[in-house]
């Protein structure tokens, strides 16, 4: 197993983080069938190989994620893929 743990800053409002974090939990259960649900100002989201959380904070979000061991040898590459998104989605 591997872990994921990456915090992004950024300047909007709450609400407006909390709809690009739901846009962001929606294109993965299309993508990759993640099964996603919210609690509280946390997102958890899961599926075969990946188990993890999006936490909405003040001014910041934080994924962390566990990844199963198919998915541990690409690790590198899912961190920069989870980096570009939070700054495409959350600036």
């Amino acid at each position: 197993m591997s872990t994921i743990d990456i915090r992004h800053a950024h300047s909007l409002t709450e609400e407006r983080a909390r709809e690009a974090i739901a846009e962001v939990a929606r294109k993965l259960q299309e993508r990759f069938e993640v099964n996603a649900r919210w609690e509280g100002d946390t997102l958890h989201f899961a599926r075969s190989g990946v188990d993890g959380a999006i936490e909405m904070l003040p001014g910041a979000v934080r994924v962390k994620a566990e990844l199963g061991f198919l998915l541990s040898a690409m690790k590198g590459m899912v961190e920069s893929e989870i980096q570009r998104v939070l700054a495409e989605k959350l600036g």
